[in-house]
């Protein structure tokens, strides 16, 4: 998120590209034939990049993370990222520059989101500093940011019917709450507030706290102080199944505005979902190097 609250960006790595219509449709049997490096810009002039890669498009090192002209490499405790993509309608043009992600430490956490633990959520850099150079006018900023990864050896929509996450700036640092409902029926709920040293602390858990529901009516709660009600203050993604805004909470008194998410799988499983989202999402099986 820029400084002033009114930009931001999110930028995910995909090897076995979870929402990517072609890769369900493919048997999910090679993920690295369904590679992506999604960029999604909100603000004036936002943007939505998420082009599903065959196999020749991935390059893959000790410190780089390469799609087709895209790239994330690791130098000198910087995540730098390399962007040179093409965005989907209704805006289409090229969405080219560099983001640069310097976390103030890296952590140690690893979540289980399953006891037989098929899913697992990484929060490398949850305290991070962002600075963003594209070319497009306004689109030149700095302001705080997060690192992290999820792992899987299932589909989400296999072991899950719902799911929440959370980051807020808070108390010096950052607070993460990460909440689901498995298809089982149990549940996750877990919070996490990071120092900037990377010093992790288990929290206890505010209370669920229902918010307005997105745009395609997507239910949305995150956590907060008892009698709050949050609030959207920038709608940022918004899809049948799934919500991305940045959220205004309040935590043990603190006023603080971070990037929400939340996911309907039950919606995603269903097979109406796949059409509409390929058309966002573009497939392209080859690609060459110099």
């Amino acid at each position: 998120m820029s400084g002033d609250g009114k930009r931001a960006v999110s930028v995910i790595g995909f090897i076995g590209s979870v929402f990517s219509p072609w890769y369900r449709w493919s048997g999910r049997k090679n993920p690295e034939d369904h590679v992506c490096i999604n960029v999604a810009t909100y603000g004036p002039g936002g943007r939505f990049t998420m082009t599903d890669r065959g196999t020749p498009a991935l390059r893959q090192s000790a410190d780089t993370f390469s799609v087709g002209p895209s790239s994330m490499r690791w130098v000198n405790g910087q995540l730098v990222i390399d962007i040179n993509e093409i965005s989907g309608p209704p805006l289409i043009s090229r969405v080219r520059g560099t983001i640069t992600v310097t976390p103030s430490a890296i952590t140690s956490v690893e979540l289980p989101l399953t006891e037989d633990g098929t899913h697992i959520w990484r929060p490398f850099g949850p305290v991070s500093d962002i600075s963003v150079d594209l070319e497009a006018p306004g689109w030149q900023w700095d302001g705080h940011g997060y690192f992290d990864a999820n792992f899987g050896t299932r589909a989400l929509e296999e072991d899950f019917s719902y799911w929440t996450w959370g980051r807020y700036p808070a108390a010096g640092g950052s607070t993460c709450f990460y909440d689901a409902t498995r298809l089982d029926g149990s549940k996750l709920g877990s919070g996490f507030h990071f120092d900037p040293d990377g010093t992790a602390t288990e929290i206890d858990l505010p209370p669920k706290l229902e918010f307005k529901r997105s745009l395609w009516a997507v239910r949305r709660e995150t956590r907060g102080d008892c009698g709050f009600r949050p609030r959207q203050v920038m709608n940022m993604l918004d899809a049948p199944f799934y919500s991305r805004s940045m959220v205004e909470t309040r935590i043990n008194g603190e006023m603080t505005v971070g990037v929400h998410e939340a996911l309907d799988l039950t919606r995603f499983r269903s097979p109406l979902i796949k059409p509409m989202l390929a058309v966002r999402v573009p497939r392209r099986r080859n690609w060459r190097f110099d």
